[in-house]
């Protein structure tokens, strides 16, 4: 991942802890991992990189960073940001 592409994924993530609703092309809902779970979406000269967010009345969560290297996301990775919001909200409930 470029320099470009890191600065641009923490502005878009400054934006979202700010409170600003972002949209299509820059943020996807992901509501099939959880409640307020979002991917955002970069491109640079390395491929396309994207970052899954859970919006939480504490805390913007970042679940996982990842290259997208195919058409849809693999289901493993749906899994793991599923399984770390859960861990996320357990913590958080003690």
């Amino acid at each position: 991942m470029t320099t470009a592409a890191r600065k641009e994924l923490g502005f878009l993530l400054r934006l979202t802890q700010d409170g600003e609703a972002l949209s299509m092309p820059q943020s996807r809902p992901m509501p099939d991992i959880g409640a307020g779970c979002h991917e955002l979406r970069v491109t640079d000269a390395g491929g396309e990189w994207r970052l899954v967010y859970a919006v939480t009345p504490e805390a913007v969560v970042v679940l996982d960073v990842f290259k997208k290297t195919t058409r849809t996301t693999p289901q493993t990775i749906l899994t793991r940001c599923a399984r770390r919001l859960r861990d996320y909200h357990r913590r958080d409930s003690k």
